[in-house]
């Protein structure tokens, strides 16, 4: 499964999702993992998530961002849910990849058994269709 938490850069998508994840870390019978651009968010995760602060890492492009993802699928039989905060920065998705990745992430979730909730810094118009009913918050 994908979840999206969109809106605008600066409208508290990252604050929902700490929320999201800390709340539901409480309950987790798997491991989580929380994506980000940097360590900023670290002491405000659960000492239970694993934070991954990207840009320690050569990630040049959404291919390169995928198999990134498949290495962490690929650590972790007990992977319950993986978070991604600044999905577009991250992810080095471009708008016209957008769909396909999302798609991608999809079967990844379905194959692995493993949840994915993105925050994406795009207005919720501007998102393509199979992303619609991917849709948790629009701010």
């Amino acid at each position: 499964m994908v979840q999206l938490i969109v809106g605008e850069k600066g409208k508290g998508k990252t604050k929902i999702l700490l929320d999201k994840v800390n709340t539901e870390i409480k309950e987790a019978t798997g491991t989580f993992v929380y994506l980000d651009k940097s360590k900023k968010h670290m002491y405000e995760l659960n000492n239970k998530v694993r934070l991954i602060d990207l840009s320690e890492f050569d990630i040049q492009n959404s291919s390169e961002f995928i198999g990134f993802l498949s290495g962490i699928l690929s650590q972790d039989n007990d992977l319950e849910k993986i978070f991604l905060d600044s999905f577009l920065k991250i992810s080095k998705v471009t708008d016209e990849e957008l769909a396909d990745v999302l798609k991608r992430l999809q079967t990844m979730g379905e194959k692995y058994q493993v949840s994915f909730v993105l925050s994406v810094s795009k207005d919720a118009s501007q998102l393509p269709e199979c992303a619609k009913e991917m849709l948790l918050v629009s701010m």
